[in-house]
């Protein structure tokens, strides 16, 4: 059996190291792209460098943009009061679609996990109390996924925000165990942020 030429095994490698991109769909998509007319191929090259370049993460929030702060973090029209904390910028786009919440957004960049080396200092939470100071903000909600990390991230956050002042709440359970934000759909997403709850 002949084998595949070395550009387009390593082609294969490099598109298999992609979330959710497996060996097989890997190889069909390097295979389509070494068939197709260079200029589209280009252009699918030149995107992801722009996008690459381009966007950055928000000063204020940590949410994806590509200007700074982002459209969020600079819109009147939302409720500065209000803070949502997710683990990945990529949460805010699923809570986004749901069209339901209406105030701002707040990305710690991973959960409190001791066995992974993973430590309250190694999250955005000193970036998310200085916002305390510097914002009028009353409550904050927990949007975190529901497994051990979660749950632990999101009861050090209610004590350590509890004891500012501010309050607490968690989307409610809406979601499904052991999964995250992006895998709920708008209503699940909608009925869990209108259920939300004071932690303790």
């Amino acid at each position: 059996m002949a084998s595949l030429p070395e550009p387009i095994t390593s082609l294969i490698a490099a598109l298999s190291r992609l979330p959710g991109v497996g060996p097989r769909s890997a190889e069909r998509i390097a295979l389509h792209l070494v068939q197709s007319e260079a200029p589209s191929v280009r252009q699918l090259a030149e995107s992801i460098l722009v996008a690459r370049e381009k966007i950055r993460l928000c000063s204020i929030c940590g949410g994806l943009t590509e200007t700074d702060p982002c459209s969020i973090c600079s819109d009147a029209r939302r409720d500065g009061s209000l803070v949502c904390v997710v683990e990945r910028p990529t949460d805010i786009l699923s809570i986004e679609k749901a069209n339901s919440f209406r105030g701002r957004y707040h990305v710690l960049g991973g959960k409190i996990s001791p066995l992974n080396g993973v430590e309250p200092e190694d999250l955005r939470i000193g970036q998310l109390a200085a916002r305390l100071t510097s914002e009028p903000i009353r409550e904050v909600v927990i949007a975190l996924p529901t497994d051990v990390e979660g749950d632990a991230t999101g009861f050090y956050l209610a004590k350590q925000l509890g004891a500012k002042g501010v309050k607490v709440t968690r989307i409610a359970h809406g979601l499904p165990a052991g999964s995250g934000l992006d895998l709920a759909d708008e209503l699940t997403l909608t009925r869990a942020l209108e259920g939300r709850r004071e932690m303790s």
